[in-house]
């Protein structure tokens, strides 16, 4: 999770909630690795000097397994809690200017609403009221493994610092 700098762990740690900007665009690299991004909005915790409040708009990173858990189960709109780290990367566009990106590579997602409960290792969750619809998403996108078999952590509410 961290690197070793002068003896001491270094930590990229990052957790945030808020609403999806837009669907999941989920590709594959040419070795079939899936990959899914989008954009989530993230409320600020105060409001600017005219009383509003702001938001960032965070770019996320999912790969493998969890990012076609989150292509299948999430849309547009939907809330969701993201566990994972800060990546910085830079390209050469096409008229050979530098360009810099900031994301959040998501290691672990949460639903946020009463619907869906429980995160699992994989990144995956359970979906204990909708089970008809998980297998309808599942049958639609041909996906062969269950990615819900690794219980682990139950994140309440009132645990969240927001």
């Amino acid at each position: 999770m961290g690197a070793e700098t002068g003896g001491r762990k270094m930590i990229n740690n990052v957790t945030l909630q808020g609403k999806l900007g837009k669907d999941i665009d989920l590709k594959y690299t040419q070795s079939g690795k899936a990959v899914g991004t989008t954009s989530i909005a993230v409320d600020r915790d105060f409001k600017n000097a005219n009383g509003e409040k702001e938001t960032d708009w965070v770019n996320i990173v999912f790969w493998g397994k969890t990012a076609e858990t989150v292509a299948n189960y999430f849309r547009k709109g939907d809330e969701i809690l993201i566990v994972g780290r800060i990546q910085t990367r830079s390209y050469e566009d096409n008229s050979g200017g530098r360009k810099y990106v900031t994301e959040v590579v998501a290691d672990k997602f949460s639903f946020t609403t009463g619907r869906k409960s429980q995160n699992t290792q994989d990144g995956g969750v359970t979906n204990s009221q909708t089970t008809n619809n998980a297998n309808a998403h599942q049958n639609r996108n041909n996906v062969q493994s269950d990615p819900f078999s690794n219980s682990s952590i139950d994140i309440d509410d009132n645990s969240l610092p927001f």
